[in-house]
């Protein structure tokens, strides 16, 4: 892969240079799907998602591999306003289950021969030594009552998110986000309220489980939240800062860094979407390197990816989150990227491709 990018260690962790697609890999990509040995067009998207990767990745022979899901986990103060089915020290479990290897992301990632990594960026409780450490705080605070994080932690974030590019992801063909925290999906419809502009009804679901009455109390929460905070919603690190999560800002940062070194990024559900439409605002350069993972059960999900003009790769009404659609989808891109690669030409099989 190309390195454009610019150390996570840089004054300012928003400042990126990504670079544009290159078209040229995309134009000899586009003709080598005209010259494999199948009828065009007759493996779909896959062929498109093929071609997609390959200005991408600036080469015509695109591959996935080595793909990585970088899964960051932190707290949410707004949990004391009730407004998950869980109490925030699930959050420690969770992380406790991933890193020993007993979670959903590890069973699917595992069939799908993807490297995992798990990473407390703001955890409210102890976690095994295995688990990447870059702990901005013990959770943040309460956005119902102030805001989330200060612009300091939101900018330390954003830079631990780049690292992690640089020391675990460097050499990957592919990145998928995930994420883990009890309350961040309330943390991302405030965030995609906030920056598409959607009324917070619209992009609030049940999370974890809610009922009715506890979605209507999210609802308020968040709408409180947006009022007491009054973040400026043409900047999106003021948004973040306001209403975001540590492991939303970690994303941001990993999304920035892989796209500014021509890695493609699978967006996972609801909270990696929030993370992925910061940092289209921030640099909307990302945008391109940007790949669908599934359609979340998360009302927000939806209006993400028409934000982001991104479609998804499948519809299997998943809503859990930790990268488990980013898993399944990159068993999709892999085997797009090697039906193009490795499959025969019609010169090859000594055929007449006309």
């Amino acid at each position: 892969m190309t390195n454009g990018s610019t150390s996570a260690e840089d004054a300012d962790p928003i400042a990126v240079s990504i670079p544009p697609l290159d078209e040229s890999a995309r134009e000899t990509a586009q003709n080598r799907q005209a010259e494999l040995l199948k009828p065009p067009g007759s493996l779909g998207r896959l062929e498109s998602m093929a071609v997609d990767i390959a200005a991408m990745q600036a080469t015509p022979t695109p591959s996935v591999d080595p793909a990585v899901i970088l899964t960051l986990a932190a707290d949410h103060g707004v949990t004391a306003e009730g407004v998950s089915a869980y109490p925030k020290s699930v959050t420690a479990t969770m992380v406790d289950a991933v890193a020993g290897g007993d979670a959903a992301i590890n069973a699917l990632a595992g069939a799908t021969d993807i490297t995992t990594h798990i990473v407390d960026m703001g955890v409210d409780g102890d976690v095994p030594a295995s688990v990447i450490e870059q702990h901005i705080a013990d959770g943040t605070a309460n956005m119902a009552v102030e805001p989330a994080m200060t612009t300091t932690q939101a900018r330390e974030a954003i830079a631990a998110g780049r690292a992690l590019v640089e020391e675990h992801a460097a050499e990957a063909g592919v990145i998928g986000l995930g994420d883990l925290g009890i309350g961040n999906t309330t943390a991302s419809a405030a965030i995609t309220a906030a920056l598409t502009e959607t009324p917070v009804e619209e992009v609030t679901g049940h999370g974890t489980g809610i009922d009715e009455t506890t979605r209507q109390q999210k609802i308020e929460t968040i709408e409180r939240a947006l009022a007491v905070a009054d973040p400026t919603t043409d900047d999106p690190l003021d948004v973040l800062r306001c209403v975001g999560g540590f492991e939303i800002a970690g994303l941001v940062g990993v999304t920035l860094a892989a796209a500014s070194r021509r890695i493609p990024v699978v967006v996972d559900g609801v909270v990696t979407g929030a993370a992925a439409i910061v940092a289209a605002e921030i640099n909307e350069g990302v945008n391109k390197y940007l790949l669908g993972s599934h359609m979340s059960t998360e009302p927000a999900h939806a209006i993400q990816l028409a934000a982001l003009d991104v479609s998804p790769c499948l519809d299997y009404e998943m809503g859990l989150g930790e990268g488990t659609g980013a898993a399944v989808a990159i068993g999709t891109y892999r085997a797009a990227c090697r039906a193009h690669s490795e499959m025969a030409t019609f010169a090859e099989a000594g055929l007449d491709s006309a």
